[in-house]
């Protein structure tokens, strides 16, 4: 099959091109630094062209209120020129717990996106998985104080981008869900622990203080942002750090 992957270049996207076209399909990274812009429609006919599957993997560029108005209009660009373009599937990469997190403006939006897939006029499939290993040191780095990283206790069950890529490219390569398949990590960690153990292989001489106050994640209440019955990924967190 030939696959359209918007965002193809990214840190999940350039994973997905590659596992694509390693079992014999053709996945075709797009990108702002290939010419599209799916704010403004620029590109996006050519890229679909042709294309069985739109798996879109593109981000908002800011976390903040202007999120929802580009999931908003970058949607409804490419679910019109996946219609103008005969693609039978639509494929989009969201959170678990978005929904229970209405107090962020970055995961209102994603449901915003989620629901606009939803209603439109192209068989879907929505992948929300867990937090991103990778993203542990930018965690680290939002309330880090001298010798010292706040952190609250919100539970994690953290997924390796690697095991997301995989079951993004498992999904596209398959059959329309028509609906949302959760992936997560194999284990579930408060984020302060997750903290410690990072700066502990790191070699990191910070403390970590438990403040239920501290970062994005203070907000979260209960362990939305897990799901034990989700399809669980193999990398459990200490063996990817090293």
């Amino acid at each position: 099959m030939k696959f359209a992957v918007i965002g193809g270049t990214g840190l999940i996207g350039s994973q997905v091109v590659k596992n694509l076209n390693a079992a014999g399909h053709e996945a075709v990274p797009h990108s702002q630094s290939t010419g599209i812009d799916v704010i403004s429609g620029q590109g996006l006919g050519e890229a679909v062209a042709g294309a069985d599957v739109i798996v879109n993997l593109t981000n908002s560029p800011t976390f903040d209120e202007a999120s929802p108005a580009f999931f908003q209009t970058s949607m409804d660009n490419l679910l019109a020129a996946a219609q103008k373009g005969g693609v039978g599937h639509f494929v989009i990469l969201s959170i678990v717990g978005a929904d229970q997190v209405p107090e962020l403006d970055y995961y209102r939006a994603k449901v915003l996106q989620e629901d606009v897939l939803a209603a439109g006029p192209v068989p879907y499939s929505i992948v929300r998985a867990t937090q991103f290993m990778e993203f542990m040191d930018a965690v680290l780095s939002w309330t880090a104080d001298g010798d010292t990283v706040r952190l609250p206790a919100t539970p994690i069950q953290p997924i390796a981008s690697k095991d997301v890529a995989d079951a993004v490219a498992e999904v596209a390569a398959g059959a329309p869900l028509g609906g949302i398949r959760n992936i997560a990590g194999p284990e579930v960690l408060s984020l302060d622990e997750l903290g410690r153990i990072t700066l502990t292989h790191k070699g990191d001489g910070r403390t970590v203080v438990t403040d239920p106050t501290a970062g994005m994640f203070a907000v979260v209440k209960g362990d939305v942002l897990t799901d034990k019955d989700a399809h669980l990924a193999p990398t459990r967190y200490v063996d990817w750090l090293s």
